[in-house]
This record gives structure tokens, C-alpha cells and sequence, in this order.
């Protein structure tokens, strides 16, 4: 893992090392001032040289000047370093969810996933800048002062620095509780936000049932964790920095009592054991900042750790001999398919079909007997293991084929439109984004959104809120037709496309629908049945089999599934 966090900084090397430089002499010249002091109190003042004593004391506030621009310097360029590769790193995570497979996001909520795209990563970003610097200055800082400390006197220096084992020791046994408690805590982070995006995306839900108490409880459930989560971390942070601050606090008693009494016996001057104090503070402010740091390399590794968790999971991938799906005719067959999610009970069992270049095939059914799964396998949003029959397009086998030339072959219109953030126009786009603007009112037009969108004050440059709010279920149902209008895809599938729409709209979208069908091989899930009376084929799917096959003539004149589905829904005077 350390590797992986390494190699963010090759695009950084230069700027890096200046950095490195930088703090390398910020930590030279935190030397100066002890340096100094030793000169006045043995030399400069017994010896009344005032002219040295000014002279020193300017040389010192000239070199503090050129300190404070290195600082200046180590603080904007060596925190926009950590910025960068946070930059880095979230672009990185982010392709790398756009290509994870839907079973990832079965499984894992949108508000955790984004937590660790902004907050883990931001601790990220603090160590990347602070860790090398902290570590750099702090070690130069010890490794000098522990030198010129010994030059004052060796004995008295040995025995201050025997502290420094015990100080590692107590850092290392509070440290692994520590970093486990505050990897608690991000989950429990990630909790909360997971139950804010689900809240807040469903706030018109929650008014129009007045749950708003029930929401806010289920909050407080995350809210407690994550109280829970925090007050163990924080008692494992308050031993850790008791513990540790307790040694270095012993530091002071030594040098206070050993000095002393090093003083009485005339083994060091005034001057030196005035000198010894502050450089011994020289010292052990590193040791603090090195134990200071410890508590943001907690944070850092535990979020590295999170975006690592992420970028390990498999992404959609080719097979090693795909081809690309050309010349598309729009063929579709499913051979003996047998399908469970996560190895659980069989969604389909040995579900076999054929749809010709340009035919219809209706899916219906009672919901859960496989019809939405049939539409996800097709485009190979869940990919058949091996052994678990075939699907073909154009007698193609789509494991061998490249999961993007599949799906750009494939238009989808769903019950549950969903629409981005942004304008008309761009959501049309999404349908093909290098399409003409006469291309797109072409399409609007072939979906009868165009006329409404003329009303508008800013037309196809309207923007229409986060998830298409601003329009009605009908609107945005024709604004994704007219996206798949613009990809023009050789196959289309419609699951549930009208059944949330009243009456007048699902005529007016049904007639949208029926152009679009025109010349595509179309797979149809439906319950309002009148919708697919017209279907090439109707297959009736339940328990993940197909139980029925044939025209709405053929399947009225059975006595089966289907004729008593169709019974539900129209009077006996319909039925023919």
C-alpha cells in the first residue's frame, strides 16, 4: 500500500524535492537560535562585546526573515502538492467507479461511496503534504540537536535520550488502537451521509407522508453511531497524547534536576546549562510535532486505506478476445440462460427465446419472475458465468464482444427516468454527445417534447433541476426517449416505460414509443397490457421460466397465465 501512495507523488518529483529542500533548511536554521544563545552567555556578555551582541542579533532576524519565506514556501507549494495528487487520486477513484459493475452498487450507498471521494481522501491530501515534511524536519531537528547537545555534554545528553525509548514504546501500544478506532469512525461518517443523500433525495416522499419524525430517527441511529464511534477514538487519541506528553514532560524534569545539580558540582558553566535548556526545548518540540503527527497519519492511512478498498474492486473488463459489434442487424437470442445474483436462488432457470432482426418480444408476468433481469442481462450489466447458456446478438456470443459496442447498440427506457442535473439540451446529448443542434431538436421533435420546450423563457437551455424536478413524469419520460432517438440504437428495450404515466400521457408517450420502435428489434416489459397487444411475441416469465409463448391472439385462446393477467385488467367484453 505504501508503494501505491509513493507513486502519486511521480508527477510531483520537482516540486517535492524544493519542498524537501525547504523544510531541510528551515530545520538548519531552527539551529541558529540555541547556536547564538551559547555565544552570548559564554562569550558576547562576559566579554561585553556589544558590537557582536547587535551584529548577532541581526543576523539571526535576517536569517529568520529568509526562514519565514521558506515557510511560506513549504506551507502554499508543498500543501498544493497533496492538493494535486488528491486531485489525482479522486479522478483516479472516480473513473474507477464509473466501470465498476452494477453489482458493486447493489451493495454499497451513494452517500458512503461519496465520503470517501471528498473527506477520506482530504485526510489523504494532509498527510501527503505534511507526512514527508513532519518527518523530514522533525528528524533533522532531533538527529542536530541530539549533536549539539552532546557537544555541551555527553552524559547529561545519554540521559535524557534514554527517554526516547519509552516514548516509542508508549506511542507504538496506543498507536493500533488508535488507527482502528478512528477507521470506525470514518464508517460511521460515511453512515451519516449515506442517510442524508437518501433523505434529502427523497424529501418530496417523506413530506408527502409527513415522516419527517422517522427520518430524523433514523438519522439519529447514524448520528449516535457515529457519536459512539468518535468518543472511542477520541479516548484512544486522549491516551495516546497523555501518555506521550507525560514523556516528553519528563524531559523538562530531567534536564531541570540533572542539570542542576551538573551546575552545583561545576561540571558545566551558567552558559552552557542555560543553553542546554533551550536547545533541549529544540529538541523535544520535534518529538512533539513527530507525536502531534501521529494522530493525522491515523486519518490519512485509514482513508488511503478506504479509496485502496474501492480501487481493488474488479472493474468491468473486456474479454482478453473481444471484438467490437458492428453492423448491427438487431438478432437476439437467449440459449438455455440460468442467472442468481450472488450465488442465491436462481433468478432464471434455463430460459431460452429468439427475437428476429426488427420483431417485438412483450415480457409480462407477475414482478420478481425474471423480466427486468433478462433486460440487464442483455446489455451485459451482469455478466453469465461460464456454463450458464448464451446470449447472442447477431449470433454473436456478448462475452466476446466489448461491453461499450454492445451498449452503444442498445437504447434503454426505464419507469424511473433518471435525468442530470443540467439543461434540456444536455440531456439530450447524453444520448450522443458530438450530435448537432439540429440533430437534437430533430429528436425532441420525434419524441413530442419540442413543442413544450419552445414554451420555455430559455428553451433547450433550460435547466431542469436535479433529477429533471422541474418537469412532469410525462415530460421527462419523452425527454429520455428523445435521447435514445439521438443514439439511434439497432435494439431497444422499454422496461415499464409508461406505467407510471395516467392515461392521456401514456397515449401520448405510447405513440413516441411505437415511432421509436420503428426498425429496431424491441424488448417490451409491460403490466398494462393493451400497451403490447401489437408484440410480434409475448413471452409470459414467472418464477424465472418462461411458462407461455405467442401473439395476444394466440395466448387469449389458452386458458392460462396470460388471458387470466389480461382478465384483471379489462372487462369480459374486452377479452378477445
Amino acid at each position: 500500500m505504501l508503494k501505491r501512495f509513493i507513486s502519486y507523488y511521480g508527477p510531483h518529483k520537482k516540486m517535492l524535492a524544493l519542498d524537501m529542500i525547504a523544510s531541510l533548511l528551515i530545520s538548519l536554521l531552527g539551529m541558529v537560535y540555541p547556536i547564538v544563545t551559547n555565544r552570548m552567555l559564554n562569550d558576547y556578555i562576559p566579554n561585553k562585546s556589544y558590537r557582536l551582541i547587535v551584529i548577532s542579533g541581526i543576523i539571526v532576524l535576517i536569517l529568520y526573515i529568509a526562514r519565514m519565506f521558506l515557510q511560506y514556501f513549504v506551507q502554499y507549494y508543498g500543501h498544493m502538492i497533496g492538493v494535486k495528487m488528491q486531485s489525482r487520486m479522486r479522478r483516479d477513484l472516480f473513473s474507477h467507479l464509473e466501470r465498476l459493475p452494477y453489482s458493486f452498487y447493489d451493495n454499497n450507498e451513494t452517500g458512503q461511496i461519496m465520503t470517501r471521494i471528498t473527506s477520506d481522501l482530504f485526510e489523504v491530501c494532509e498527510l501527503a503534504h505534511h507526512g514527508p515534511e513532519n518527518i523530514l524536519i522533525s528528524s533533522i531537528m532531533i538527529i542536530l540537536s541530539f549533536i549539539y547537545l552532546l557537544t555541551i555534554d555527553w552524559i547529561l545528553t545519554l540521559i535524557i535520550f534514554a527517554c526516547v525509548p519509552i516514548l516509542i514504546f508508549v506511542s507504538r501500544h496506543y498507536r493500533k488502537a488508535m488507527r482502528q478506532a478512528f477507521k470506525d469512525r470514518r464508517k460511521s461518517n460515511a453512515v451519516i451521509n449515506a442517510a442524508v443523500e437518501s433523505s434529502i433525495t427523497g424529501i418530496r416522499v417523506t413530506k408527502a407522508y409527513t415522516n419527517a419524525l422517522t427520518e430524523e430517527e433514523k438519522f439519529a441511529k447514524g448520528d449516535e453511531q457515529f457519536v459512539s464511534a468518535s468518543k472511542s477514538a477520541y479516548k484512544a487519541m486522549g491516551r495516546f497524547h497523555s501518555s506521550t506528553s507525560f514523556v516528553t514532560d519528563v524531559f523538562n524534569v530531567i534536564i531541570l534536576i540533572a542539570g542542576g545539580l551538573f551546575l552545583y558540582a561545576g561540571r558545566i558553566s551558567f552558559g552552557d546549562y542555560s543553553t542546554f535548556i533551550v536547545s533541549v526545548n529544540v529538541f523535544i518540540s520535534p518529538v512533539n510535532i513527530l507525536i502531534g503527527f501521529m494522530e493525522q497519519f491515523q486519518n490519512g492511512v485509514s482513508g488511503f486505506q478506504r479509496f485502496v478498498e474501492i480501487m481493488d474492486e474488479k472493474p468491468e473488463t473486456d474479454a482478453p478476445d473481444a471484438v467490437e459489434l458492428k453492423d448491427v442487424k438487431g438478432e437476439i437470442e437467449f440459449k438455455n440462460v440460468t442467472y442468481s445474483y450472488n450465488d442465491s436462488k436462481d433468478v432464471l432457470n434455463n430460459v431460452s427465446l429468439k427475437i428476429k432482426q426488427g420483431e417485438k418480444l412483450a415480457l409480462v408476468g407477475p414482478s420478481g419472475g425474471g423480466k427486468t433481469t433478462i433486460c440487464h442481462l442483455l446489455p451485459n450489466f451482469y455478466k453469465l458465468s461460464e456454463g450458464s447458456g448464451e446470449i447472442l446478438i447477431d449470433g454473436m456470443d456478448i462475452r466476446k464482444l466489448t461491453l461499450d459496442s454492445v451498449r452503444r447498440n442498445i437504447g434503454i427506457v426505464q419507469q424511473d427516468v433518471f435525468l442530470f442535473a443540467g439543461t434540456i439540451k444536455e440531456n439530450i446529448l447524453y444520448g450522443r454527445p458530438d450530435a448537432t443542434d439540429s440533430e437534437v431538436i430533430e429528436a425532441a421533435k420525434r419524441a413530442n417534447i419540442h413543442d413544450f420546450v419552445m414554451t420555455l423563457e430559455n428553451g433547450y437551455d433550460s435547466e431542469i433541476g436535479e433529477r429533471g424536478v422541474r418537469l412532469s413524469g410525462g415530460q421527462k419520460q419523452r425527454l429520455s426517449i428523445a435521447r435514445v432517438f439521438l443514439k439511434n440504437p439497432a435494439i431497444l428495450i422499454l422496461d415499464e416505460a409508461t406505467s407510471a404515466l395516467d392515461n392521456t400521457t401514456e397515449v401520448l408517450i405510447q405513440n413516441s414509443l411505437d415511432e421509436l420502435c420503428i426498425g429496431r428489434t424491441t424488448l417490451i416489459v409491460a403490466h398494462r397490457l393493451s400497451t403490447i397487444r401489437g408484440a410480434d411475441e409475448i413471452a409470459v416469465v414467472t418464477g424465472g421460466k418462461i411458462t407461455e409463448r405467442g401473439t395476444h391472439e394466440e395466448l387469449m385462446k389458452t386458458d392460462g397465465i396470460y388471458k387470466k393477467l389480461y382478465s384483471l385488467q379489462f372487462s369480459d367484453s374486452d377479452l378477445q
